[in-house]
Parts: C-alpha cells; sequence; structure tokens
C-alpha cells in the first residue's frame, strides 16, 4: 500500500474519532506506539515488530491527515538521497 492510500484508508476508518480526539492526544498515541515499537527491535519477535511498525506508520498517517500534511509530497525530500547533501549514500559530516 502506498502512502496515499494509507492516508485514505486511514481517514475514512479512524478520522472522525481521531479528530475528536485531537492533535496533542494523537501526538501522545504516536509517542506510545514508538515505545512499544523500540521494545519490540530490542526483545520482540519478528511478527511483533511488524505490528508495531505498522502501528507507528498508522499513527503518522492519523497526525498527518489532521495537519494537513500529504505524506506523499512530505517523503518527496528523501527522493534523491540525503536531503542536505543529495548523495545516496549521505556524505553529510
Amino acid at each position: 500500500m502506498d502512502l496515499a492510500r494509507l492516508q485514505e484508508v486511514i481517514e475514512r476508518t479512524y478520522g472522525e474519532r481521531d479528530r475528536a480526539r485531537g492533535v496533542p492526544s494523537t501526538v501522545a498515541w504516536l509517542a506510545e506506539e514508538v515505545g512499544e515499537l523500540a521494545q519490540a527491535v530490542r526483545k520482540g519477535t519478528q511478527a511483533q515488530r511488524e505490528h508495531e511498525f505498522a502501528d507507528v506508520v498508522a499513527w503518522v498517517a492519523s497526525l498527518a491527515n489532521q495537519t494537513g500534511v500529504d505524506l506523499t509530497a512530505a517523503v518527496e525530500r528523501y527522493a534523491h538521497g540525503c536531503p542536505r547533501c543529495g548523495g545516496s549514500p549521505c556524505t553529510c559530516p
């Protein structure tokens, strides 16, 4: 699934509830999911890591929807490598 489709699915599935919750609470949920991802990376199984990565990406999509950010456009800054030096691999000090 590409980022635009993900944003559409998240909006259709959770948009009304997430907007009612608000941006600050969505950020808190995202932070909690990042913590769960960190734990899964350190001590979890592959299935647990995949689950937590999916949750983090879904919360990022929800936050992007609430703040009017098109994730496809946002990640375009990495399309040609490092956004600072332009290298791929990065040659920044």
